[in-house]
């Protein structure tokens, strides 16, 4: 902590009280203006004595009768200290030297000897000892380089001598590649880190070697022994090292020893983060992580850059998100079009210091306002549209039937036709799961919406596409947030049925898919993301309890059975719709019946027409419409139960 003991009058000295941060940056401010004069006369003293080794050396210890080379010193201590200072050699932190600082090093040292036999050669004609040069030049890079090396040496010398501090904890760090053995020496090298690591774990059947003196000590399957053996209790997992089963699976291994496995961060993130490790607790969103997805950069910026590009729902959970992968590829502008003022508010606030060629601009609209939404596009005249605004609470749009159709159906006609209208380019249509085989009010809504978009763009020179994906993690609504309220309050922790399984999502897995399926589409394509192996909904709660550091039977958990709209598993297809790979890995397309426009306009307007009037009417035309909407017959609590029992 820094004090204001003995720091001038800027700085009173009465008490130990910490400095306000703009007295902090005041004394900084005043560090670095004293450092650089301080270093430029370190180095006018050390090549002055550097010089004169030279003379000494090169003569044997004999100065010569004439007095040229001394009389040419201070021009040679000139031009040094010149090029070491416009090649900014002066400007490093010595504590944190590296290999590329002896790199500048050396180049400074090559151009001021080039300059001096230049000089010599054009100016005053062959004074000085060509010897006496290489001589300085060599030992400048040594003695430089030495100094320079020192404060890090200090800092270091626990490593160097093998004087670990003994009250640091011993830890292994998951991977056996030269990234982690950096990763490692970067840790052991801080003295002041509560850690040090003991060894590295492989994570296949890579051969078993060693970095520096970093020894990969065995494999991760027999993490436990291998923690016995160093008398680690904690194992560091780098961010992104293990995809969600062998993270899952080393979690489960580590329990039985009360083993702790936490997150680090990459090595530029540990760089920026002082004199700690900024550890993380293993969240849920890591027991999902799947490689990372490989976007089509091109395809992308063909599609956004310098374009003007709308995203309705801009400040939900998936538009704001849109927003955010949608700035990197620099769209011409970007319109956050939504009707919650605070949400736009904040997500424009958000994505401000990031638009640097980006036009940002927020409409504050509702997509049900028709004469709004025709003002706003004939005023921007959007070239590409992506539609996220939607209600998406199940249980929600069960109890407000009228208003899921209003916003859902109407909404979706509206943005459609608006972009039909003013010859948008392409409009993606964010859909859902819940979508095929709907046994939801809301999944009949985003069925029909699909319906729309799909028929209009068979007419029209926009190129309508459908995504679909499943459930998001931390989005509004998401049962995530619920379940970890509820461990928070003490439990239970309520789940409708133990058969219960989701595919799950994170939200930028989700947008960059969206974006990327958006670039890929030509009109009329049904695309469905990959959402890996579906979780049963009992298991992400009983994951949760861990991960919150409780013991797995300390939180009750409670069965309530399945609430109207709801399906125990959830589809990507309808049976008719052939799904078939694209250039993608993680995207596919669905096939999807023809739709006519005449027909579907039709049901749509019928549908919409019923939206204020009685709720068991609105059911009946969907039904009518949709005759896989069958409906659901909510699962009492007690049969939950009879189900657990069931289960092996």
């Amino acid at each position: 902590m820094i004090s204001r003991k003995t720091l001038g009058d800027d700085f009173p000295s009465d008490a130990d009280v910490p400095l306000t941060i703009e007295q902090s940056s005041k004394l900084f401010d005043q560090l670095r203006r004293v450092r650089i004069p301080f270093l430029i006369g370190l180095h006018l003293v050390a090549f002055c004595l550097i010089y004169w080794a030279a003379i000494f050396i090169r003569f044997e210890r004999l100065i010569p009768e004439n007095n040229s080379h001394l009389l040419v010193m201070p021009l040679v201590i000139s031009i040094k200290l010149a090029v070491f200072y416009f090649l900014r050699t002066f400007h490093g932190w010595w504590r944190y030297v590296t290999f590329s600082d002896f790199i500048r090093l050396s180049q400074a040292t090559a151009v001021a000897v080039v300059i001096f036999f230049v000089i010599d050669s054009l100016l005053i004609h062959n004074r000085i000892s060509r010897g006496v040069i290489l001589i300085d030049a060599a030992f400048t890079i040594a003695v430089m380089g030495a100094l320079r090396s020192c404060l890090r040496a200090w800092d270091e010398r626990s490593v160097l001598f093998g004087t670990h501090d003994k009250n640091r904890k011993a830890a292994l760090l998951i991977g056996s590649d030269l990234e982690t053995a950096k990763l490692a020496n970067l840790i052991n090298s801080r003295s002041k880190l509560d850690y040090r690591i003991s060894g590295l774990v492989a994570t296949d059947d890579s051969d078993l070697t060693r970095y520096s003196d970093l020894r990969v000590v065995g494999k991760m399957e027999d993490v436990n022994e291998l923690c016995k053996a160093v008398r680690a209790k904690t194992v560091f997992v780098p961010s992104g090292r293990l995809v969600a089963k062998d993270l899952r699976r080393l979690i489960d291994v580590a329990a039985k020893d009360a083993i702790k496995v936490r997150i680090i961060p990459s090595m530029m993130s540990l760089l920026e983060g002082g004199e700690k490790i900024p550890l993380r607790q293993v969240s849920f969103d890591d027991l999902l992580r799947r490689p990372p997805i490989r976007l089509n950069q091109n395809a992308i910026q063909d599609l956004v850059a310098d374009k003007r590009v709308l995203v309705t729902g801009a400040g939900g959970s998936i538009g704001s998100e849109l927003c955010r992968q949608l700035l990197k590829f620099e769209p011409k502008q970007l319109i956050l079009l939504g009707r919650g003022e605070n949400r736009l508010y904040h997500i424009h606030r958000e994505l401000k210091p990031d638009a640097h060629g980006t036009e940002l601009h927020t409409a504050l609209a509702s997509i049900t306002d028709e004469k709004r939404m025709s003002q706003i596009f004939e005023s921007i005249q959007p070239q590409v549209v992506f539609h996220a605004a939607a209600h998406k609470h199940v249980p929600m749009t069960e109890l407000n039937i009228g208003e899921a159709v209003i916003n859902n159906v109407y909404g979706s006609k509206v943005v459609a036709d608006v972009c039909h209208q003013n010859n948008v380019e392409k409009c993606v249509m964010i859909s859902t799961d819940k979508a095929v085989n709907p046994t939801s009010i809301m999944g009949c809504t985003k069925q029909l919406a699909e319906r729309y978009c799909l028929a209009l763009g068979a007419e029209s020179k926009t190129s309508f596409v459908v995504t679909r994906f499943g459930n998001v993690l931390g989005s509004e609504g998401s049962v995530v947030p619920l379940f970890k309220e509820q461990i928070q309050s003490g439990g239970p922790i309520t789940v409708t049925d133990p058969r219960m399984t989701r595919f799950f999502m994170t939200i930028p897995e989700a947008s960059q898919l969206v974006v990327e399926a958006a670039s890929m589409g030509n009109g009329g394509e049904i695309f469905v993301l990959e959402m890996g192996e579906p979780v049963k909904i009992l298991d992400l709660a009983k994951d949760l309890i861990r991960l919150s550091g409780l013991p797995a039977d300390s939180i009750d958990i409670e069965f309530t059975g399945i609430r109207q709209g709801e399906k125990l598993y959830e589809e990507l297809y309808y049976i008719d719709e052939k799904s078939l790979p694209t250039e993608h890995e993680k995207i596919l397309t669905a096939f999807h019946r023809p739709f006519n426009l005449f027909d579907v306009e039709h049901d749509t307007n019928a549908v919409i027409k019923l939206a204020y009037g009685q709720p068991e009417k609105i059911r009946e035309e969907l039904q009518r419409q949709v005759p896989e909407f069958k409906g659901t017959h909510a699962t009492g609590a007690s049969d939950a139960r009879k189900a657990v029992e069931l289960q092996p």
